[in-house]
């Protein structure tokens, strides 16, 4: 991207001016190094974003940014629905509440040392992965929307995972206004064999442990230590979540002049909050943020099983759960007074404060734990919110893509990749080697730059950094 074209606010902050039809101003919250690094196409879209009818105070990337469908990934913007504002299937993405969680296991990286290849084995047995892979819970249509009005709590009360989880999840574990009726039959359909899988794509679950601590009080906080053994889970809404991204992107593309709608990138199809297209969106989006929540705590469950079999000394507690492609209803003061906003976080995670009632209070002394992935060879991290009123208490959610998957299996064989990563002592399981390559460690950004500008920008705080030591790839 061309500096030039940018404002530089400060080392971390660069504004785009309103221009042809900007609402408001753009922010990009990183270094110049990253800058740099972006496609204009995020500039681009940032600016479209800006567009919308109802946006308050600005469009915002984070330092992770980079081309999205409609939002870059990375996007971050909040409506109001009192100034005509909208929701954007485009700004919540198709993986809707795609999200990261993890576990501590009471473990060193001592104790891994004798059982490193038996503890890969048996989780790649116990975890469906993989493009199209089936679960073992199979659910009839009436479990299906009990799920998806329940979340979590729906699948502890299954036996799929334990009370204590659900305070360690956002929302509690379920997601409020839910509606079921909204999500259409073909995205049901779907989902019915689903559950309890990661899926494909940047989706894993990594075995981990905390190579770095930068403030032993908040890791104190969080029950990190140095040499701990942690496991990681990224994954989201499956089939449903997709299927509903691509109803509602038709529909509201269909109704945008009925509703008086200019877009400025058929992307960037949305609907009035307050329109019934919007409301059903709504609905439908926070069904499918509860099926990622029980998604991902039935893959906890599943988890424990596996270690259970190898190490039975583990107990894997959830240190926390945090989704990156939502859309949810908060509250932000914004010109000196509160106000309800409805923030499109899209590629980006949610990073309240210190104190926030949000939080379970065993958490609120540290702030929210906001966790950043990685890619199956580098860092991965937790980090600190610190409810920061630049782009609504929201901060990075990975490393970001350097170039696409097509450019990725062009440059890298997966077996190549397998073998560099098995040599350095990182061990790979995957039904498919292709999108090993597709997911090589060097087609994404360096996780620790984005994760030093995210903190020089305010957005977070830096606890500690993890290095992986198995990955169940999907």
């Amino acid at each position: 991207m061309d500096l030039t074209r940018l404002e530089q606010i400060d080392e971390t902050c660069w504004r785009i001016a309103p221009t042809d039809g900007m609402r408001v101003p753009g922010i990009l919250c990183a270094d110049a190094g990253l800058i740099r690094a972006m496609d204009d196409k995020v500039r681009e879209q940032i600016c479209n974003v800006a567009r919308l009818p109802g946006i308050v105070d600005a469009a915002y990337a984070m330092p992770d940014a980079h081309w999205g469908y409609g939002f870059p990934i990375g996007g971050v913007a909040a409506f109001d629905p009192v100034q005509g504002g909208i929701v954007s299937a485009g700004g919540v993405g198709f993986d809707i509440s795609c999200g990261v969680r993890t576990l501590l296991t009471g473990l060193d990286i001592e104790h891994l040392e004798s059982v490193k290849r038996p503890l890969a084995d048996q989780l790649a047995r116990t975890i469906p992965a993989g493009l199209g892979s089936q679960g073992r819970v199979r659910l009839t249509h009436r479990e299906l929307d009990a799920m998806l009005r329940g979340g979590a709590r729906w699948a502890v009360e299954q036996g799929y995972g334990e009370p204590a989880d659900l305070e360690r999840i956002e929302e509690n574990g379920c997601m409020a206004g839910a509606d079921p009726d909204q999500v259409s039959k073909q995205a049901k359909e779907r989902q019915l064999q689903e559950m309890g899988t990661l899926g494909s794509g940047n989706h894993y679950l990594e075995v981990q442990h905390v190579a770095e601590v930068y403030d032993p009080t908040i890791a104190a906080c969080y029950g990190l230590a140095k040499g701990d053994v942690v496991v990681s889970i990224h994954c989201g809404s499956r089939g449903l979540g997709h299927q509903i991204g691509t109803d509602y992107l038709k529909a509201m593309l269909v109704a945008a002049p009925r509703h008086g709608l200019t877009l400025p990138d058929r992307e960037l199809a949305c609907a009035p909050l307050e329109s019934s297209l919007g409301r059903a969106y709504l609905g439908a989006i926070r069904a499918g943020i509860n099926c990622a929540l029980a998604n991902r705590e039935i893959l906890t469950h599943l988890a424990r099983e596996a270690f259970e079999r190898v190490l039975p000394a583990a107990h894997l507690d959830l240190l926390y759960d945090v989704s990156h492609n939502t859309c949810k209803e908060e509250e932000h003061m914004l010109d000196g007074r509160p106000r309800r906003l409805f923030v499109h976080r899209k590629g980006a995670t949610r990073a309240f404060g210190p104190g926030h009632p949000a939080l379970p209070e065993s958490l609120r002394p540290g702030g929210q734990p906001v966790i950043i992935g990685g890619s199956m060879g580098t860092s991965s991290h937790i980090l600190a919110g610190l409810g920061s009123a630049r782009a609504f208490a929201s901060a990075c959610h990975g490393a970001g893509r350097s170039m696409s998957r097509h450019q990725a299996t062009r440059r890298w064989q997966g077996r190549e990749v397998v073998d560099d990563l098995a040599a350095r002592g990182i061990l790979i399981r995957s039904p498919s080697l292709r999108g090993v390559a597709e997911e090589a460690p060097g087609a994404y950004k360096d996780v620790d730059a984005v994760v030093d500008a995210a903190e020089a920008a305010g957005l977070a705080k830096k606890v500690a950094r993890m290095v992986p030591l198995i990955c169940i790839k999907g």
